[in-house]
């Protein structure tokens, strides 16, 4: 079994920027796949980056919404991936989720809270 545990939400003005962290309980190397996803009250699970090939170096894929302004990066020496998100706006309020696949099936963290409002 895999954990996950995200951490670095919080509350933040429009245009600020927050740096989320996912803590994984194996080597991010030998996970297939690993995702930020996000949720907003009302609304579906947003896939909103998308690293792939880790152990090859990784390819990262983002939504159209985000893209230009959030940046995903693994550091497999901690076992951690980052979001970084830059240039905030209101919609992007949710709670974002840390997402892992090992042998086919999908682990995820708790989710942590991003606020964005002024």
């Amino acid at each position: 079994q895999v954990q996950l545990v995200e951490s670095g939400g919080g509350l933040v003005q429009p245009g600020g920027s927050l740096r989320l962290s996912c803590a994984a309980s194996t080597s991010v190397l030998s996970l297939s796949v690993m995702n930020w996803y996000r949720q907003a009250p009302g609304n579906e699970r947003e896939l909103v980056a998308s690293i792939t090939g880790i152990y090859g170096g990784g390819t990262i894929t983002y939504a159209d919404s985000v893209k230009g302004r959030f940046t995903a990066s693994v550091d497999n020496a901690k076992n951690m991936i980052y979001l970084q998100m830059n240039s905030l706006k209101p919609e992007d309020t949710a709670v974002y989720y840390c997402n892992g696949r090992l042998r086919g099936r999908s682990y995820w963290g708790q989710g942590t809270q991003v606020t964005v409002s002024s």
